[in-house]
């Protein structure tokens, strides 16, 4: 693919073009790319980065994707006549739920692998809410966004009327503090939670969760397909956008929102996703997902098989 020599590319159209190069990628866009390779810099960092750890993956022979083969079976049969050896052992989560804790592991004290300090006060919110009833919000640990745009998420949240609770990190805004106006606080005490971190998964699973706005991480992805949440994708940054075009049109669990944030559009789509016809199809289509995630970690489920055989694998490779 040749480099555009301005940004014209950004604004023109250019993006929409449909590519066919890319096993297990089909019908793809330009847009769908991960945002580090769409760039008018042969020379930028993130770019060359990604250049050169794509080209290190010619030197191995095994492979381990955080994923599960039902979920991703294109892009994992492009791959196998690559890698003699492709493990899909994903979502790692289900596969230690369901294992029974010795009492030496538990003196481990793990408890997740978050690395920010979860707040407990959230789930005692979510505790006198509906099934179903409130938008989980969540950027990620590392999307930033303007001022302006966190005021927008946040009057389309309230302007929806649902409830919701809102991870804003403390970094959340670039180069402020993530103030919210005197009004918007008032909203807040009557409708929604807002914390500076949590346990995803916890809150993912609570009955209490009907949806969730995105930047569509791969661990917030494969979490939220886990707990059988459908999502309001807005990517920021690498493949995430990858992520959401695979969720909004691939898996057809979540909802496009637009880069250029306005309260409006994010209202709507909350009202959508809480409480509409195309909200209602996405749910039933998440809880589908779900299901296969509980197959593909049973027993003889696909990554449990997976993981199973790497670990075979592995015991082979240190005595050898």
């Amino acid at each position: 693919m040749d480099f555009e020599e301005d940004e014209s590319c950004f604004t023109n159209g250019y993006l929409d073009t449909v590519i066919n190069w890319i096993p297990g990628l089909e019908a793809f866009s330009l847009k769908d790319l991960p945002g580090y390779v769409r760039n008018t810099d042969p020379n930028e960092a993130g770019y060359k980065y990604v250049l050169e750890s794509v080209k290190a993956t010619r030197k191995v022979s095994h492979i381990i994707l955080h994923t599960f083969e039902e979920l991703e079976s294109t892009v994992i049969k492009a791959l196998e006549p690559m890698y003699p050896h492709v493990y899909t052992i994903g979502p790692l989560q289900l596969h230690l739920d369901q294992i029974t804790i010795e009492e030496e592991t538990k003196k481990l004290d793990i408890n997740g692998y978050s690395l920010w300090k979860e707040e407990s006060e959230c789930l005692e919110w979510l505790q006198s809410k509906e099934p179903n009833s409130v938008v989980y919000v969540n950027f990620g640990s590392i999307t930033v966004m303007s001022l302006q745009e966190l005021l927008e998420f946040g009057w389309g949240l309230a302007n929806s009327n649902c409830y919701f609770l809102w991870v804003i990190r403390p970094d959340l805004v670039v180069g402020e503090s993530a103030v919210l106006p005197q009004e918007f606080k008032e909203v807040v005490r009557k409708r929604g939670f807002i914390a500076s971190w949590c346990s995803q998964e916890k809150v993912l699973n609570h009955p209490s969760v009907g949806g969730f706005l995105t930047h569509c991480g791969w661990g917030s992805t494969i979490e939220s397909l886990s707990a059988a949440v459908p999502m309001i994708c807005w990517p920021f940054y690498g493949d995430q956008f990858t992520n959401s075009r695979q969720m909004c049109k691939e898996w057809e669990v979540g909802i496009e929102i637009g880069s250029n944030v306005n309260r409006d559009e994010v209202e709507k789509r909350v009202r959508e996703l809480m409480g509409g016809v195309e909200g209602k199809r996405i749910k039933n289509k998440a809880v589908e997902w779900k299901r296969m995630i509980q197959i593909a970690t049973s027993p003889n489920g696909s990554s449990s098989l997976n993981v199973e055989k790497l670990a075979n694998d592995v015991n082979m490779f240190s005595r050898n």
